[in-house]
C-alpha cells in the first residue's frame, strides 16, 4: 500500500527533524520500560514515528473516504459485543486511546451500524485545524461534542439510548484521578466510570490498529464488568484503573501504534521532561513580572 510506504517515509523525517518530540518518545520508553536496552529503544521509537507518519497519511486520506470505503477498507473484529450491547436500550459507551488510527474507528462504526454516534473531543487550539478536523469526524451522522463541560452532555446522550464514544489516554495534570499506567502514576478521566454507574450503560473498549497483515482493524472487546457499590470514591478508582489497564494491554499489543509523543506522566514526574519545567518556570517568572508592575 503505498500511504504505509510514504507513511513511513514521513515518520522517517519526522523522527529526524522533530528532535524535542523524538527525546520524548525515548524517555517514555526508558521510563516505562526499564529493560529495554538503548538500541532497542532507539528502533521502536522510529518505528513509532514511521506509524505515526502513516497515521498522518491515513486521516488525510479519509478526508475523501464514503461510507462504502471505511466498510471496504477496515476490518471489524468482536461485532458481537456491539449487537449484545446494543440490545440492552441503556445507551452504550465506547472508550479507546490514541492508538493506531484513532480517528478511522468512530466512522467506521457510524457507517457499520448506520446509527448517529456522539464523540466527545478536546478544542484544537489552532482554529483552521480545528474546523477541518470537526468537519472530517462530524460526517455520517456523527455529532461532536467539546470535551470541556461536557458531563451533563454525555449523560443525556446515554439517557435517550444513544453511542457514547470517548478517549481516555490522555488528561490535564488538573483532572482525573490518579492510577497507574505502565506501573507509574497518571491522572484519568473518571467520566466514563461515573456514567457507566449512573446511566447503568454497558462499556465496551475499541482499538483501531493495524493488524499483523497491515490492514486496520477494529477490536471490539467484551463489555467491562462495572463495579457498584455504595462506596462512589472507590467505585470510580477501581473502574477508572480497570480502563486504564485495558488500554494498557492494548498499548503493550501495538506498542509502534500508541501516541508516545505525548508527555503523559508529566504531573507526577515532572522531571521526565526538564524542557516542559524549564518553559512552565519562565512562564511562571513572566507573570510574575507581570503581577510586579
Amino acid at each position: 500500500m503505498y500511504i504505509v510506504r510514504f507513511g513511513k517515509l514521513v515518520g522517517k523525517l519526522l523522527y529526524v527533524v522533530d528532535a524535542p518530540h523524538r527525546r520524548i518518545v525515548h524517555r517514555n520508553l526508558k521510563f516505562t520500560h526499564p529493560d529495554w536496552s538503548e538500541i532497542y529503544i532507539q528502533q521502536s521509537s522510529k518505528r513509532i514515528f514511521q506509524n505515526f507518519g502513516i497515521a498522518i497519511l491515513e486521516i488525510l486520506q479519509m478526508s475523501f473516504f464514503s461510507c462504502d470505503d471505511f466498510l471496504g477498507r477496515i476490518r471489524l473484529v468482536g461485532e458481537e459485543h456491539l449487537y449484545r450491547a446494543l440490545e440492552k436500550n441503556k445507551g452504550l459507551i465506547i472508550f479507546s486511546a490514541h492508538l493506531g488510527n484513532w480517528e478511522a474507528g468512530l466512522q467506521y462504526l457510524t457507517c457499520f451500524l448506520n446509527l448517529p454516534i456522539t464523540g466527545v473531543a478536546k478544542k484544537i487550539r489552532f482554529k483552521p485545524l480545528n474546523r477541518w478536523t470537526n468537519r472530517l469526524r462530524s460526517r455520517f451522522g456523527i455529532r461532536i461534542i467539546d470535551k470541556k463541560g461536557a458531563f451533563l452532555e454525555m449523560q443525556q446522550t446515554l439517557r435517550r439510548g444513544k453511542i457514547l464514544a470517548l478517549l481516555i489516554d490522555q488528561s490535564k495534570s488538573s483532572e482525573g484521578i490518579i492510577v497507574k499506567f505502565f506501573d507509574k502514576l497518571v491522572r484519568t478521566t473518571p467520566a466514563v466510570a461515573m456514567l457507566a454507574i449512573r446511566c447503568k450503560s454497558p462499556v465496551l473498549p475499541m482499538f483501531c490498529a493495524r493488524a499483523q497483515d497491515g490492514q486496520l482493524t477494529i477490536f471490539v472487546e467484551p463489555p467491562l464488568d462495572i463495579q457498584r457499590t455504595r462506596d462512589l470514591r472507590s467505585d470510580l478508582t477501581q473502574n477508572t484503573q480497570m480502563m486504564t489497564d485495558v488500554v494498557e494491554n492494548a498499548v503493550r499489543k501495538f506498542s509502534d501504534q500508541w501516541l508516545w509523543l505525548h508527555k503523559r506522566w508529566k504531573k507526577h514526574y515532572p522531571l521526565l521532561y526538564p524542557e516542559h519545567l524549564h518553559r512552565r518556570r519562565q512562564r511562571n517568572e513572566k507573570k510574575g513580572q507581570r503581577l510586579q508592575f
